[in-house]
């Protein structure tokens, strides 16, 4: 190792920690991804580390260069973060590199050598950094389980996701579509393993000494962002593969059935799904250098299955009832068709274990979507207000139309005219009985603004009035004449238009104030939503999309609520009524999770954080379960 100069750092706990601060931290990882390429050319790594207080920090790390990321291998590592910056993301402490950030990582395991690991060629590490690694050691081995993902090969299941330390014994590209490796733990699978055709493929690799361990090899297929990664390696190093996946496949043959276990590493980096070259002084690879050795390579062969790729689409099986078959073979290249924004610490759990827990709790899944309410996509549109979590229905044209009728037969008091707030212009309508329309323009700094920039407020005004107003102005508000002043209409009007968007306000939680306190915000000519609102004494209400969905991974069903005004579909509820676009856009992506006329097994997967909350519901307390922190990948838009 290069030192330099010995520097006292101060080093602070993770409870400790403030939004806006530069810090330098000490930490056992809890959950990780290995660097992958993020958008554009930066490398991401997530990492998210405890200290002995018992608090967490998530770490969120870019770089152009990927060696130059923090180097974990496992769940436990120690870790050593310098110049790590610290902001608040939902009211919690988030991690991000910054200008200099640097970082050294160790191995947590107890009494194994203290080494860095790092690509900084130089470092300040001191007789007090040894003593602390060797303190998290002892704090980790009490209170960090082992990770529970790191499998033999003789313990594999089917349908299951694990991490897997191995030696890499052949490669060779398949189709340009997937990659090949051919690697052992010196323990054998407990049943039959699928086997790659290769006798068209460059093969790279002793294959006598392939040949020799052909009982105690496992063929793996990598795809799409890890193929790169894949390519890269050297044959005989040490690898650990994160989120690798079994599927138990049944073959039928003209003889007989059998079962092969096949083994995907598929693509993306969902629970940290990736490829490490592990170093020959790392513990583990000592522990399976010696597994290697003792291996029993005189075990009978048995008949494995050999896989060929053109055949995946004709090997889906269904269950009987329906649903979700647990020895499904999807596409191996198939992502999920959502993706999670927050949380990835958080492990998958099945449906059928999430159903026996009490409320309430968070999870992660991965599901189909069996079916969902609505069915009439613009009827899921609704309003919610975000103090008292009412629930409206959005009026219907014809409704707000009588609502302003109803307000146009008051006639508008001229005393109410050209204030220093507003101008004010007089019109009577040819027919409709001398129909009385006011428009009164809000000035800013007694100067009106363009059209484009300039609020109006109207009186009397019908709804196709106030639509094609709406397309002229900027902003337009409905309002009437009140005894001292303008104000609002009846909250069943929208108090504020903008364009195609209407703006609402909850009627229970509102203390209307008069017009003149648009003073307070006259000089923003931006007219956001929400000034308005507050300065007219209104809680806006939110546009949002209320579902239901059925979800099914082939351990149980669930039902789960939607409530989304904008994260979710990547749609915002708000403009959807009025756009045909948006609403034929909601419909495709609805009918991908969904597609009607084909069976479940064939729809994409959904990876999903939903919670589980109790309701009393009469008498009778219930668990219900909503999905959040989930978005539609943007592939699938």
């Amino acid at each position: 190792m290069s030192l330099v100069p010995a520097t006292n750092y101060i080093y602070t706990p993770l409870n400790q920690l403030k939004g806006g601060t530069v810090v330098n931290v000490y930490g056992v990882v809890k959950f990780f991804k290995p660097p992958y390429l993020s958008k554009g050319t930066d490398y991401c790594s997530v990492v998210t580390i405890v200290d002995q207080t018992n608090a967490k920090l998530t770490c969120l790390l870019f770089s152009g260069n990927y060696e130059a990321l923090p180097i974990i291998y496992k769940i436990g590592d120690i870790i050593r973060f310098h110049r790590l910056k610290i902001q608040v993301y939902k009211n919690e402490p988030q991690g991000i590199s910054s200008p200099g950030f640097a970082s050294l990582t160790f191995e947590g395991t107890l009494g194994a050598p203290v080494i860095p690991r790092t690509s900084s060629k130089c470092f300040n590490f001191t007789a007090e950094d040894h003593k602390m690694v060797e303190a998290l050691r002892v704090w980790a081995s009490t209170h960090i389980s082992p990770s529970s993902t790191l499998v033999q090969l003789c313990d594999v299941q089917p349908m299951q996701y694990f991490d897997l330390t191995c030696q890499l014994l052949g490669k060779a590209e398949v189709d340009g579509t997937s990659f090949l490796l051919k690697v052992w733990d010196g323990t054998r699978t407990p049943f039959p393993s699928w086997r790659v055709l290769i006798q068209d493929l460059v093969l790279e690799g002793d294959s006598s000494h392939i040949h020799r361990l052909q009982n105690l090899t496992v063929d793996i297929l990598i795809y799409d962002n890890h193929i790169q990664v894949a390519r890269s390696l050297k044959v005989g190093s040490f690898l650990r593969i994160y989120s690798l996946h079994t599927k138990l496949q049944s073959v039928n043959s003209e003889t007989h059935a059998s079962l092969s276990l096949e083994f995907h590493l598929h693509g993306g980096t969902s629970y940290g799904r990736g490829i490490r070259v592990l170093p020959e002084n790392n513990s583990d690879v000592d522990q399976l250098k010696k597994a290697l050795e003792s291996a029993d390579l005189t075990t009978s062969p048995r008949s494995d299955v050999v896989y060929q790729p053109e055949r995946e689409d004709s090997l889906l099986t269904l269950s009987s009832s329906g649903s979700v078959s647990l020895y499904e073979v999807e596409r191996c290249q198939q992502l999920s068709a959502t993706i999670l924004t927050d949380h990835q610490y958080l492990e998958k759990t099945p449906l059928c274990a999430i159903l026996k827990q009490k409320a309430p709790q968070q999870y992660r899944i991965r599901a189909k979507l069996r079916s969902y309410k609505p069915k009439r996509l613009f009827q899921s549109v609704k309003l919610h207000c975000p103090k008292c979590h009412s629930l409206q229905e959005v009026q219907h044209e014809d409704n707000l139309d009588t609502i302003l009728q109803d307000a146009s037969t008051k006639a508008p008091d001229t005393k109410l005219h050209n204030t220093s707030l507003y101008d004010s212009k007089l019109w009577t309508t040819e027919d409709q009985g001398g129909r009385k329309v006011v428009i009164h323009f809000v000035k800013n700094d007694g100067i009106l603004p363009l059209s484009n920039e300039c609020l109006i407020l109207i009186e009397g005004g019908t709804l196709s009035e106030l639509s094609k107003l709406s397309s002229k102005f900027h902003s337009v508000i409905p309002v009437r004449s009140g005894q001292e002043d303008l104000e609002i209409l009846d909250l069943s009007a929208p108090f504020l238009i903008q364009g195609k968007v209407y703006h609402y306000g909850c009627k229970q939680c509102s203390s209307l104030r008069p017009i003149p306190n648009l003073n307070s915000v006259v000089d923003k000519t931006s007219w956001i939503p929400s000034s308005v609102a507050e300065a007219l004494g209104i809680v806006p209400l939110q546009y949002v999309f209320v579902m239901t969905f059925t979800l099914d991974d082939g351990t149980g069903v669930l039902e789960a609520y939607l409530m989304d005004s904008s994260k979710f579909f990547q749609i915002p509820a708000s403009e959807i009524l009025m756009d045909d676009d948006l609403q034929r856009s909601m419909d495709m992506i609805m009918n991908m999770f969904c597609p009607p006329g084909v069976k479940i097994d064939t729809y994409p997967w959904l990876e999903c954080f939903i919670k589980s909350y109790n309701v009393t519901n009469g008498v009778e307390p219930q668990i219900c379960y909503q999905i959040f922190d989930t978005t539609v990948a943007e592939d699938c838009i």
